[in-house]
């Protein structure tokens, strides 16, 4: 009765917790409980007694389905039947409900049924047991229904391969039949409910998608016809039509079930008029489209060989996807996409498909279709409709497969000429959705155009400055050609009027169109580079005078749209440019650096967006190769001259030190070798700012210099890689003593990054350093993080060190090597207890699944060079980890030690590898576990 009280106490706890702390204290005594072998005694008390809480009863039930499922093994088989007995007796018990206990009963008894091979006739039995009364009938219906889902899904389940296939031969395909019949009776029986026919239909379905109960079976009973005359019911219309579903899916095979097939199209066709007559009732029109989708997708091929009398099911499909409920329409998408992609293979095609597509693209045009008033849709209604777009735009690509590219174009074209010259007569008003959306549709069909074609585009392109200039028109205009930019390379005397109608988007007062203006400037930029050459001119006068009105985010495409034409230009013209435009935002840097009094807020946030544009510019160009242009010979110290000073001054903040230091990052990469006479200056400063701010960036581009230059064996650099290496140690050991790892991810990070590049090309100054100490207990702190990419790094760090070359034994060693391996040695006498409990604590804890096989191998390696320290430390290690009611925890942690000291003493370290493994599978097991068996703190 103790256990019995202190589970109650427990979901007491954890149904009125108020506090976090509390909550997941409970939750986890509970979850740990249920691994224990007392749980089976405890929890059917609580389950059977009338006196226990509702909430107990549900928490007895899940416990029941848990340990049938994990901890089995620990009921001696003589108990077995005691077992069922009870968990037979408890579901009788409950046979008015709860449904959540009911259904967690079945479940332990299917997941019982399936380990317990004594057990010959489960299925007779409980149809025995549960079938004669009407009351129980009900949980009989459950268990039915949940034992194939139970034995096909709960993989979690101990069983080996030979015992699964026998036993679930034995439960479902030797009483399909017999669940069949049991079914057909139920479905029409006197004074049966609606309630126990879903049932009927939902056991059905478990049969069927399980593969046990076949469609040809089902077409022989009474319950095949009753699915499709439960449609005319309220109360069962959506468990019919997944029965409808379900057997049609089941009947992909059509050469085996061609009676079958002939049987569902008879039904389909009888019912294809209730389509029509139910567009009134959405969910209605939801289930009709779903069956008829799914009938049109399982018989494609058929539709293809025989159009005709197939083609009823593609007119209903039609008849779905005009709906106006755009919540339906997309149901009926994969059919046509699927039906398009087979089509497009054939050398001809049904003219009634043909139809079928043209009516479908004008259908999903007049969807595209803005509200008339779109001011009242929510905020949300208006992203999901505009994110539908996009989807009705992957359908009309499926109509160019089937319609030919031309044909839609043409059509698109003609739709909106029409509407201009309605717009044009003054007789009746045209919309600017009726202009828009076929605008839109030009957008998607541009992916299937051909950039050769001197046809239709054209066309298109000589419409759009007859336009109306609305604004969601001009948008739509604006990103069309956008979409058709590999067409205007090809076409480039387009590109002045182009050109023009993109610049003009910059100029509206509607965000959204000046955005798209960026857009397509950079696509144009990108894809005719060569041909924009001569207009980079006229590009650098309009981001100098008018370009300075634009959204930063408008100006830093333009800027990303000039750097691909510089890109495509001769290697000295390029120089030429690229300088010309960075000498423009260097400008502005060194003005803000030498006004006499502070820049206002303004104007670093000017500043600031001046050196992300050059980023930009930086990030497309790349570099110019191994020799640097005339032009660009001294620009590197040049433009050092101007960020040293910004820095001093200015980089105190941290947007100004991020958006610097990417631009320097850039730089490095530009100039390559010719970087090498600033960057003692540059790692001076990075030294200096990290140490004033703590700021990570400055960190970040410490490593980008090391794994540049770190080859170079001139003395004076590799003193300021030592200067540099010190001084940031310091300045991290210093912050983590007032913050921890977790409050400073990016510094962790960039440092762990840094030391990287350090054991890599320059291990003399890591090693000999007296800071390496310091380093090594930083990266051991960064093993309590939790971000996956400091993880991995920490840990490539730590096992470099503790598998060094210089640690091995061998013949031949550099003459540094002693002194890298004492230093390390020394190092991990201090550390190693410290980083073994973290990397046990990670391992069974939080690291990432992908970071084991490094553990391993850091484990592998004190084992080889430190098994007596191993040894020493590990059951004090051990010990200190995160503890945990769960008596397999206890035994699993034994084990490995017993295993580790075993591989050691025996000098089989190979087999340290398979223990810290096997610690590692158990903790993954613990957690799927818990994640499979949650604590339901409603009751």
């Amino acid at each position: 009765m103790a256990d019995v009280q202190a589970v109650l106490s427990a979901l007491d706890v954890l149904n009125q917790a108020s506090d976090k702390t509390s909550f997941e204290r409970a939750n986890a005594w509970l979850q740990d409980f249920q691994h224990s072998p007392d749980a089976w005694s405890t929890c059917n008390i609580l389950l059977l007694s009338q006196d226990s809480p509702p909430v107990a009863k549900l928490f007895a039930a899940q416990t029941f389905r848990a340990k049938v499922t994990f901890d089995l093994s620990q009921v001696d088989v003589s108990h077995l039947p005691s077992l069922r007995d009870s968990l037979v007796t408890a579901l009788e018990r409950f046979a008015s409900g709860p449904k959540t206990i009911v259904t967690q009963l079945c479940l332990a008894l299917s997941g019982l049924a399936l380990q317990y091979p004594a057990w010959k006739d489960a299925v007779q039995n409980m149809i025995d047991t549960f079938g004669r009364n009407p009351l129980t009938v009900p949980n009989l219906l459950e268990f039915l229904t949940l034992l194939p889902e139970e034995i096909n899904g709960n993989t979690k389940i101990p069983v080996s391969n030979n015992e699964y296939k026998e036993r679930a031969a034995h439960l479902l395909t030797e009483n399909a039949r017999k669940v069949l019949d049991l079914l057909q009776m139920y479905i029409s029986a006197a004074g049966v409910t609606s309630a126990i026919q879903a049932q009927v239909f939902n056991c059905l379905r478990s049969w069927l998608v399980a593969g046990e109960i076949n469609a040809s079976d089902l077409a022989e009973t009474s319950l095949f016809g009753y699915a499709f005359e439960a449609l005319a019911s309220e109360a069962l219309f959506d468990t019919a039509v997944d029965v409808i579903c379900d057997t049609i899916h089941e009947t992909q095979e059509v050469e085996d079930n061609t009676s079958v097939i002939q049987l569902i199209i008879q039904k389909l066709i009888s019912i294809k008029p209730k389509v029509a007559s139910a567009s009134d009732d959405v969910d209605k029109m939801r289930g009709y489209a779903r069956i008829f989708s799914e009938a049109g997708e399982v018989y494609r091929m058929l539709i293809l060989q025989h159009p005709e009398p197939f083609f009823p099911i593609v007119e209903a499909i039609g008849e779905c996807s005009a709906y106006p409920d755009l919540d339906i329409v997309p149901i009926t998408f994969p059919f046509w996409m699927r039906l398009a992609q087979i089509i497009g293979k054939k050398p001809s095609v049904s003219p009634l498909l043909i139809e079928a597509y043209k009516t479908l693209m004008d259908v999903v045009i007049r969807h595209l279709h803005f509200p008339e008033d779109s001011s009242s849709m929510t905020s949300q209604e208006a992203e999901d409709f505009r994110s539908f777009r996009h989807v009705m735009g992957d359908t009309l690509k499926d109509c160019c497969h089937v319609l030919g590219t031309e044909t839609c174009l043409i059509t698109v074209y003609e739709m909106i000429t029409s509407a201009l010259a309605r717009g044009t007569t003054g007789s009746t008003t045209v919309s600017w959705q009726e202009i828009e959306a076929p605008l839109f549709s030009l957008r998607s069909l541009g992916a299937e155009m051909d950039p050769l074609d001197d046809q239709v585009i054209p066309k298109i392109m000589d419409i759009i400055p007859s336009l109306p200039d609305h604004p969601r028109v001009r948008y739509a205009a604006i990103l069309v050609i956008s979409r058709y930019t590999e067409w205007t390379n090809l076409h480039p005397t387009y590109i002045p009027f182009q050109l023009q109608f993109i610049s003009a988007g910059f100029d509206s007062p509607d965000g959204e169109v000046s955005a798209a203006a960026g857009q397509a400037m950079k696509y144009l930029c990108q894809d005719c580079k060569r041909h924009m050459v001569p207009y980079l001119p006229q590009l650098h006068s309009f981001i100098t005078s008018a370009g300075l009105k634009l959204a930063q985010e408008d100006r830093m495409l333009v800027y990303e749209a000039v750097a691909y034409i510089i890109s495509a230009m001769p290697m000295e013209q390029a120089a030429q440019s690229l300088r010309t435009f960075s000498v423009d935002v260097l400008s502005k840097v060194h003005v803000v650096t030498t006004k006499p009094t502070i820049a206002t807020k303004q104007e670093l946030r000017e500043v600031s967006d001046a050196l992300e544009n050059l980023e930009v510019m930086l990030h497309i160009i790349q570099g110019f190769g191994e020799e640097l242009p005339s032009v660009c010979q001294n620009t590197c110290e040049e433009a050092w001259a101007v960020f040293d000073p910004f820095l001093s001054k200015y980089g105190s903040q941290y947007d100004i030190s991020e958006r610097t230091t990417r631009v320097i990052r850039h730089g490095l990469k530009l100039f390559g070798p010719a970087a090498r006479s600033v960057v003692l200056s540059v790692l001076a400063r990075m030294s200096l700012a990290f140490e004033a701010t703590g700021f990570s960036s400055y960190l970040w581009i410490a490593g980008k210099v090391v794994s540049t230059f770190g080859d170079d064996e001139d003395p004076t650099l590799r003193a300021g890689f030592k200067d540099m290496f010190e001084r940031s140690t310091s300045k991290v050991v210093s912050i983590l003593q007032e913050k921890s790892p977790r409050d400073i991810p990016d510094v962790m990070e960039d440092y762990v990054q840094l030391l990287l590049q350090m054991v890599d090309f320059a291990p003399d100054i890591l090693f000999e350093s007296s800071a390496f100490s310091l380093s090594i207990r930083a990266t051991i702190a960064a093993l309590t993080m939790i971000h996956s990419d400091i993880i991995f790094a920490s840990l490539d760090l730590i096992r470099i060190i503790l598998t060094h070359d210089s640690l091995q034994n061998g013949t031949v060693m550099p003459p540094k090597f002693p002194i890298y391996a004492s230093t390390i040695r020394q190092v991990f006498d201090m550390e190693g207890p410290q980083l073994l409990g973290y990397l046990l604590a990670g391992l069974v804890g939080d690291f990432p699944e992908e970071s084991t096989s490094t553990v391993v191998s850091i484990f592998r390696g004190v084992a080889s060079v430190w098994p007596n320290q191993l040894l020493a430390w590990l059951p004090q290690v051990l010990e200190q980890l995160p503890t945990t009611s769960s008596p397999t925890f206890a035994l699993a942690r034994k084990q490995f030690l017993d295993d580790v000291t075993s591989a050691v003493k025996k000098g089989e370290i190979d087999k340290v590898k398979h223990a810290v493994i096997a610690l590692h599978r158990f903790s993954v097991k613990t957690r799927e576990r818990r994640r499979t068996t949650p604590i339901d703190r409603e009751g």
